[in-house]
């Protein structure tokens, strides 16, 4: 699955991360880092706790960081997996044509699940900030 959001994440240039809702605790929040939640990753093969760099952007959950570096980099606690029942993927998308291609990105990741597993259900929320920063991230 990973393969395939990454597949349409990079020609849209649109961070898409994936997601095991059931392991979220609490919502998904995007917020600007502190530097000290805790961000299991995974490198070389070993889990390792990567805090996120003071002021970038993450999401979040009431546990720790479940995204880094917007959606480009996901922890192993929420990561998608053969076990996983309910997903959800999350779109990033800033700049004045942001909203056109994470539409496209979002609705080419739908028809591409739906083909593959007809009887999935999709469900779809649009979040947004209520205004664009001043100063970039």
């Amino acid at each position: 699955m990973t393969d395939l959001y990454n597949a349409i994440s990079i020609p849209h240039q649109v961070p898409i991360g994936g997601e095991d809702l059931d392991a979220y605790q609490g919502s998904a929040r995007l917020v600007v880092a502190t530097g000290t939640e805790e961000f299991a990753t995974r490198e070389n093969g070993e889990v390792v706790n990567l805090a996120p760099t003071p002021g970038e952007i993450i999401w979040r959950d009431d546990v720790g960081v479940a995204c880094r570096r917007w959606d480009w980099r996901q922890c192993v606690r929420t990561q998608l997996n053969t076990q996983t029942r309910n997903a959800v993927f999350i779109f990033d998308g800033i700049g004045a044509d942001a909203q056109l291609r994470v539409t496209d990105a979002a609705r080419e990741l739908a028809d591409t699940i739906e083909k593959w597993w007809p009887d999935v259900r999709i469900e779809e929320q649009i979040l947004s900030l209520p205004h664009a920063p001043e100063t970039p991230l």
